[in-house]
């Protein structure tokens, strides 16, 4: 990680912090850490420009939606998109807040960031057990000319309720079909082979102790935590590598408008430049709200982001919310986010 970074992190870190107990001028939320990278940045420079900050737990899309029914956040995040029935069940509204990728890493000896190419159903088979050995030869066919050592292959997982999870597991069922028949598609799964890790932080910090590993974290954890990446074949047979030109080719597919509750999954998109598994995080918040002007305050800091916070996102290999996805959401909060008297709390 580089020193700007570390210290931006290590100063978002005082912002937002793992406490329970808000603070006078402090926005509360609790979930995925698929974005946490970003809304530490994006939190940092919002305290320094307005003096509000923001307690974020990054404890995983599983506890953020939790946290949000039980209303002891002001928001909920996940990077597993609930749908219209679950979400008008619990009165809740959800609503994109960035988009970005996941992606395989491992800890190979000999083998460099970019190197390794794998197929979807040999990624699917190394996740299911069936490939036991770095030097398969199904991992071979697709490497031609890198030394594959024959050291057994350890799969790291998410130990927790998981958005990154459910991103990962929505391309595996796309791509194999024993995999969707077998494990499916879940925040959480029964996974066939391996070790659990909590969080993306947990998964990194196996793979990088564990020779021989493979994990999948989001992009930003990979770069910031100097992991070897793999690269990736796409729905249009293109090998690909991880970074925020394919992360956005793969976004552009996403058609927000024609989705009753923000409601998108973006693996397995055409495009020869997309990255196979992409995904948006999301927020979730109550639609009956009982301290409006709290609501607004979470509000503000999301209008603020989305309007100042595409550079640091970028920098972080996020995709920003484009323009008309962020009219179509400022839309959302005005007719679905209201006080006890009926009034919107944004305007």
């Amino acid at each position: 990680m580089n020193k700007s970074l570390t210290s931006a992190l290590a100063a978002a870190a005082l912002a937002i912090g793992y406490a329970t107990t808000a603070l006078a001028g402090e926005i509360t939320g609790a979930g995925a850490t698929f974005p946490y990278p970003i809304y530490a940045k994006w939190a940092e420079a919002y305290k320094a420009k307005t003096g509000v900050g923001m307690n974020y737990q990054s404890i995983g899309s599983g506890g953020g939606i939790k946290q949000i029914k039980a209303k002891t956040v002001d928001f909920g995040a996940s990077d597993k998109p609930l749908k219209l029935e679950d979400l008008e069940k619990d009165g809740l509204m959800q609503f994109p807040a960035i988009m970005g990728g996941v992606v395989p890493v491992i800890n190979v000896e000999g083998i460099a960031s970019n190197q390794l190419k794998l197929t979807g159903p040999v990624l699917a088979d190394i996740f299911l057990g069936k490939i036991k050995k770095w030097n398969d030869p199904a991992i071979v066919a697709q490497n031609k000319g890198v030394n594959l050592p024959g050291s057994d292959i350890t799969v790291v997982h998410r130990s927790d309720g998981s958005g990154t999870t459910f991103v990962f597991t929505n391309y595996l069922a796309k791509v194999s079909a024993e995999w969707k028949d077998k494990v499916g598609n879940e925040a959480s799964v029964a996974w066939p082979v391996g070790t659990g890790g909590k969080g993306n932080e947990g998964v990194a910090n196996f793979v990088k102790q564990i020779k021989g590993s493979i994990g999948y974290v989001e992009s930003a954890y990979a770069k910031q935590n100097k992991m070897t990446m793999t690269m990736l074949q796409n729905k249009e047979g293109q090998y690909v590598i991880a970074n925020d030109d394919e992360f956005k080719a793969a976004a552009a597919n996403a058609h927000w408008d024609k989705a009753p509750g923000f409601y998108e999954i973006l693996t397995e998109q055409p495009g020869k430049n997309s990255w196979p598994i992409t995904g948006a995080s999301f927020i979730l918040m109550h639609k009956n709200q009982a301290n409006p002007a709290q609501a607004a305050e979470v509000l503000k800091f999301f209008d603020w982001a989305f309007a100042n916070g595409e550079k640091m996102a970028a920098e972080l290999d996020y995709v920003p919310m484009p323009g008309n996805v962020v009219k179509l959401i400022q839309g959302a909060w005005k007719t679905q986010l209201k006080g006890a008297d009926g009034k919107p709390v944004y305007h």
